[in-house]
């Protein structure tokens, strides 16, 4: 499907930016590959591995997703775009909420209206397990993100072909952000800080991340909020996976934080489809809804990383991050996507 397309990745220099650039790349040919950030370090670094003397397809645009006349030119021609860039960080967003709301919200409202301006054909919308049933401020505004690229579908009227969908998951082993590079250089001390011995989480590679977002890339009809199933793991198991020479001390939960994640809410069960590999959300689930294979969920159910039946062992865990490089990310899958609803 990415094959002789114009694929634009936002936030394309970070983690994901960069591991997507790379499965793209070695996987496909597309016409055109985009990758629009703000950051012309990071942008100079990753031309350095991929340039455009040996990708031919490999495009680097500055802007940040506020300036919505950039983003304007910067998706003209596109295809497919794949909205990655947020700012992500919980502490940061309770002392600098305005910045917040201007990246996460305002920035998705100019994706929105500049995809729809170029007749963008998909934009895939990256969400966060912090987005459903949010105590923090970042969780706020990926939520007001999500409702903004959903309503978008109806908002686009009936003279555009663009559909929006929303992928969303948990935190990412191996990014630059997660707490994986964090105990390793805490690991030197002999002691890790521990929020609370109870805190479950759940984990995706970035290589799963990837993959999975590709293929809803190509399997979404608009206005669908996916959740692949993936594995819970306790903080502390990750901690002994990493550093099982080293104590443990409780230091307390930091604002905006909680015991366990949420990737369904239990009012979002209800409009829930179930596959082999993921959750399908929709708006409104009817009797005439196109299920394609999927199960409606049971009244009642949600989905959260202390009722996961799927769990990360420390043996797993340990396994996963011998995988890891130096830059944290993953070179290998362990995830076949073929379940995913054709």
């Amino acid at each position: 499907m990415l094959n002789g397309k114009t694929i634009l990745i936002t936030g394309g220099t970070g983690s994901f930016g960069k591991k997507c650039t790379d499965i793209i790349l070695k996987n496909y040919a597309p016409k055109k590959l985009i990758i629009f950030s703000r950051d012309e370090l990071k942008q100079f670094e990753m031309s350095q591995r991929w340039n455009e003397k040996k990708y031919s397809c490999i495009r680097y645009f500055l802007g940040d997703i506020r300036d919505k006349e950039r983003l304007i030119r910067a998706f003209h021609g596109v295809d497919y775009v794949i909205h990655a860039a947020a700012l992500k960080q919980v502490p940061a967003a309770e002392y600098n909420p305005a910045e917040f709301i201007k990246t996460n919200i305002l920035g998705a409202m100019n994706i929105i209206d500049a995809a729809l301006q170029n007749n963008v054909k998909r934009v895939i919308a990256l969400s966060t397990d912090k987005a459903c049933n949010p105590i923090n401020l970042y969780g706020a505004t990926k939520l007001c993100s999500d409702k903004l690229f959903i309503a978008a579908n109806a908002y686009r009227g009936f003279d555009s072909d663009t559909i929006f969908s929303v992928v969303r998951y948990g935190n990412v082993v191996g990014s630059r952000g997660s707490v994986v590079p964090f105990f390793k250089e805490r690991a030197k001390t002999g002691e890790l800080p521990i929020t609370d011995p109870r805190m479950t989480r759940f984990w995706i590679t970035l290589d799963q991340a990837v993959h999975f977002v590709l293929k809803i890339l190509e399997l979404a009809k608009g206005a669908e909020i996916f959740v692949p199933k993936i594995p819970s793991m306790k903080i502390t198991d990750l901690a002994t996976a990493i550093a099982p020479e080293c104590s443990h001390k409780i230091v307390g939960i930091r604002p905006g934080e909680k015991i366990h994640e949420t990737l369904i809410g239990e009012d979002e069960g209800r409009n829930t489809l179930e596959y082999n590999e993921c959750f399908v959300i929709r708006q409104h689930l009817s009797d005439k809804a196109v299920n394609n294979g999927g199960k409606i969920c049971s009244e009642g159910f949600h989905y959260t990383s202390d009722n996961n039946p799927q769990h990360i062992t420390v043996e797993e865990l340990r396994s996963i991050l011998d995988q890891i490089s130096d830059d944290y990310s993953i070179e290998k899958s362990r995830w076949s996507m073929e379940d995913v609803p054709q």
